[in-house]
């Protein structure tokens, strides 16, 4: 475990980095504390999927995230574009601090969900949908043009709402300076809430850990387990050719939206 916890991430960059947290119980100076399992699965060039990186800690702590993505980039973690994560308190500042010149896409689905708690329970289904509009976009200037109309729209009902869209514009549609085919790949944390059941399906079973360390093996052999699956598999996340497009210069709002790149 320690082994596979301090590979050598040198020699394949990788664009697109997943962070999420999955909390579980463990016993802390005799205490039973809630304790998160932090996971990083990124993107390599050539489009297949890793598992980066894993520790167990208090997901809400800025130091704690700092420290986790110090020590990926201490094992020669390179070429981030693009981060996906729900807004941890600490996460996007020290995303900005340690991976310098990586944007960072909020999660849609964490952020829907923090809206609609802001809304009655029988107005949920239609701002879920009419928010849902924003990322139905055939290109960048009409995501960006559908998030405005789509926060006065619902800012005549829910002022709340419009006001969570409009500060969160550009977190939620960084998305957009990316490849078209990449979009539903990239948007959200769902590849790594995945791995998330899966770490909570065998964690239940043991309910309260001893300690942290006895955590984090348990939740270790999931992620090997699924890390060994991604890396015998024939198929890759993103195609290659697609990912090559990443190599080029910053893409514009018409070449992004090209239909004629979706082919490489």
């Amino acid at each position: 475990m320690a082994a596979f916890r301090d590979r050598s991430l040198a020699g394949m960059a990788f664009p697109y980095v997943f962070l999420d947290a999955t909390y579980c119980k463990a016993r802390v100076n005799h205490r039973v504390v809630s304790q998160a399992v932090v996971v990083a699965t990124g993107v390599a060039a050539d489009g297949h999927r890793e598992v980066l990186g894993f520790d167990v800690g208090d997901s809400e702590d800025g130091a704690f995230w700092t420290a986790f993505l110090r020590s990926l980039r201490a094992r020669g973690l390179a070429g981030v574009q693009l981060v996906i994560s729900d807004s941890h308190a600490g996460l996007k500042a020290a995303i900005a601090s340690v991976l310098l010149g990586a944007a960072w896409q909020r999660c849609r689905v964490h952020f829907l969900r923090n809206v609609l708690a802001q809304v009655p329970k029988g107005s949920a289904e239609m701002v879920a949908a009419t928010i849902r509009t924003i990322f139905a976009q055939p290109g960048p200037p009409q995501v960006h043009e559908q998030l405005t109309v789509i926060a006065g729209m619902l800012g005549r009902q829910f002022p709340k709402v419009e006001a969570m869209l409009h500060e969160a514009a550009d977190d939620i549609t960084a998305f957009a300076a990316f490849p078209l085919s990449h979009w539903k790949k990239i948007w959200s944390t769902n590849p790594l809430e995945r791995l998330n059941k899966e770490i909570k399906r065998r964690t239940d079973v043991v309910g309260v850990f001893p300690n942290p360390e006895a955590l984090l093996r348990l939740a270790g052999a999931v992620l090997v387990e699924a890390h060994d699956e991604w890396q015998v598999g024939e198929r890759r996340y993103l195609s290659e050719g697609s990912m090559a497009l990443l190599a080029k210069p910053p893409l514009n709002a018409k070449e992004v939206a090209t239909p004629a790149l979706l082919t490489a």
